[in-house]
């Protein structure tokens, strides 16, 4: 289980990497822009549900983890690693369930913020998100015991 644990942050990264530079890139190239748009959406869809349970996975092992050492009298309750899982969710959280509702009224003409605006707030908060993920998946690396 800890041998799996310790992918899923590498693995992650990957989903993540292929979503922005492959996944969501590739419908506008080909398609017109509101099926490209449409195409995109699902893909988004898919991706934060997925984000949700691997970041809440990743959570709640980091806390396990902290809380033994904590026990141990090595540190604290929380730790660096959870920090890291939390920014994961609540960039996921912004991002997909905040914004996209707004973007979606945007487009009609209605909300403070334009669908640009929101778009460059979830695009940074996806970038953010990746970031936080290779950085998790850093980690995993750099702690690993050496043979």
């Amino acid at each position: 289980m800890a041998r799996i644990l310790a992918l899923l942050p590498a693995l992650w990264a990957g989903v993540l990497l292929c979503v922005a530079g492959l996944a969501t890139p590739a419908p506008f190239a080909v398609l017109d822009k509101a099926a490209a748009g449409q195409v995109v959406g699902h893909i988004f869809a898919r991706e934060a549900p997925l984000s949700l349970l691997l970041g809440m996975v990743l959570l709640l092992a980091a806390r396990r983890s902290a809380l033994a050492r904590a026990v141990r009298g090595l540190g604290s309750q929380f730790s660096l690693d959870m920090g890291l899982a939390l920014g994961t969710l609540a960039c996921t959280v912004l991002g997909y369930y905040v914004l996209q509702p707004m973007m979606e009224l945007a487009r009609q003409g209605q909300g403070a913020l334009s669908f640009g605006q929101l778009h460059g707030l979830s695009f940074g908060l996806f970038g953010l998100k990746i970031l936080l993920v290779l950085v998790m998946a850093w980690r995993v690396g750099s702690l690993a015991p050496q043979r």
